[in-house]
């Protein structure tokens, strides 16, 4: 697994899917602080207790360094950046169920322009899962000789060697 580079004055966001998301009754929005509890432990209970660490980092800031996709009151998935490090995006996920629907996707360009409208240029996607999507979604670029990167002296704490993989 490689780390990614995207290029955010380049970032596209599909609009017509998030309307028609919307349409659908999926919304994606920053948490609440009083959901910030809530979201860190549906997290650690289907990823791992690195992901619950840093998406309680992420989305205590103020403004939330994050969004979340939601339906009918039940939280679908999400996505943070700055939790590992500054301009490092990850992590992200969505439940199970709710794959394939383009909630992933719509996660990923709606945080990366969160990203671009706080003032950054470039994002970072830390040793991502899917080279492919990451490229294919927003024009990432592998970059080169970047694994084991960030997370080369991390602890080893019973959390898997990647704590923050994407």
């Amino acid at each position: 697994m490689t780390d990614m580079l995207v290029k955010l004055y380049e970032l596209a966001v599909d609009w017509p899917a998030v309307m028609a998301h919307q349409q659908q009754g999926i919304h994606y929005r920053q948490p609440l602080g009083s959901e910030v509890d809530g979201i860190v432990q549906w997290v650690g209970d289907r990823f791992s207790a690195g992901w619950r660490s840093e998406v309680a980092l992420a989305l205590s800031q103020r403004p939330p360094r994050g969004l979340i996709a939601v339906e009918n009151g039940e939280l679908l998935g999400f996505a943070c950046y700055d939790a590992a490090a500054l301009g490092l995006f990850g992590p992200m996920a969505v439940a199970e169920p709710y794959r394939g629907r383009g909630i992933g996707r719509l996660l990923l360009q709606l945080t990366l322009a969160q990203m671009q409208a706080a003032g950054y240029a470039y994002a970072v996607i830390g040793w991502v899962s899917s080279e492919d999507f990451y490229a294919k979604t927003v024009g990432a670029m592998p970059i080169p000789n970047s694994r084991p990167g960030l997370w080369q002296t991390a602890l080893n704490l019973g959390q898997g060697s990647n704590p923050s993989g994407s």
